[in-house]
């Protein structure tokens, strides 16, 4: 176990913490938390698990390594710098320093001065080390935030234009109730599939949560009611090189299959879904009612749907275990419940 912190997207309350800890049970690490602060997340964990988070995660941005952590005043991180043995982060290397404040923090430090006043520090208790801007072997990294300063040496970076690249607009088959990419990629981890394992989306649509379950390692299986969507949609799955278990024109409600590992779906709703003429809350009890013979004990859903509808409570009531539920506000009529439940 070793003392890690990662910086986490700020673009939702909840969703980042509960995804880094998704990987780590469906990737079987052991770990703590020590602290979760606005858009750092601090743990005790295997330093291996950062490759899962790498491979992973929509939310974390940065992984590292952690040296210390105490108040967001200088003289006191540069106390820390001197009474850190930094000789066993870095020798005969070379180094840069980056500070992030993380936005809405009272700027009482100017970030550019402390990365210099810390690589001072550095270059004067390790002396065979030397400073490179542009391409360092080494990365120090610290984050300002509540009061804090969280300085760590860098491991992994994960950036974010990926998902961009296959938002709903640039794929080949585009329909507006397609759901972002990063989401389906949390809703995916949400469901704590291994690699290997077969994930079900039953309501497929566009294919985005295949997609990206898909790129992580999954093996996938979906349905759909709507044929011109499913040929959509496979064209989208195609064209990412996901490979498919299966893929078939089918009611969820009587699902055609008779074992996977977990489900992660998005449902119809909204004005641009179809859901046959049948009411989305209907739809999701009928499937609840069919699936606990799909998925075996401790598997986990992760299924969006408008707060009103009050999934959770459906699921309660279909006899699964209610985990955790994350609210996105979407536009003014619409915000996603996202829900985790456990097949008991």
């Amino acid at each position: 176990m070793g003392k890690l912190f990662f910086l986490i997207s700020g673009e939702h309350e909840t969703l980042p913490v509960s995804e880094v800890e998704a990987i780590l049970k469906a990737e079987a690490f052991d770990y703590r938390i020590v602290d979760s602060l606005t858009q750092v997340l601090r743990l005790e964990a295997d330093p291996n698990c950062v490759e899962a988070i790498k491979a992973r995660s929509a939310l974390t941005r940065v992984c590292c390594k952690e040296i210390f952590n105490c108040k967001d005043s200088l003289p006191e991180i540069l106390a820390n710098i001197n009474s850190d043995n930094m000789d066993q982060y870095i020798g005969d290397e070379t180094f840069a320093v980056r500070v992030r404040r993380v936005e809405g923090i009272t700027p009482e430090i100017d970030r550019v001065k402390l990365e210099g006043k810390i690589g001072g520090e550095i270059l004067e208790t390790v002396k065979t080390s030397k400073v490179d801007l542009s391409n360092p072997q080494k990365t120090f990294f610290g984050v300002l935030t509540d009061n804090r300063f969280i300085f760590g040496l860098k491991t992994a970076e994960i950036i974010p234009k990926p998902f961009s690249e296959r938002r709903p607009r640039r794929r080949p088959f585009f329909h507006p109730t397609a759901m972002q990419a990063k989401l389906a990629r949390v809703m995916v981890n949400l469901a704590q599939p291994k690699r290997g394992d077969l994930l079900l989306d039953p309501f497929c649509g566009t294919g985005g949560m295949l997609v990206e379950a898909g790129l992580i390692g999954c093996r996938v299986v979906g349905f759909d009611a709507k044929p011109h969507i499913l040929r959509g949609g496979l064209k989208n799955i195609k064209h990412y090189g996901t490979k498919l278990e299966g893929l078939a024109i089918a009611d969820a409600r009587y699902p055609p299959i008779s074992k996977v590992d977990c489900i992660a779906t998005d449902p119809p709703y909204g004005r641009s879904a179809s859901t046959l003429g049948t009411k989305t809350r209907l739809i999701v009890e009928d499937f609840l009612s069919a699936v606990g013979d799909v998925v075996p004990r401790g598997a986990k859903i992760c299924m969006a749907s408008p707060k009103t509808i009050k999934i959770a409570e459906t699921a309660q009531d279909a006899g699964f275990k209610h985990l955790e539920s994350h609210f996105v506000y979407v536009h003014r009529s619409l915000t996603r419940e996202i829900v985790v439940f456990e097949r008991t």
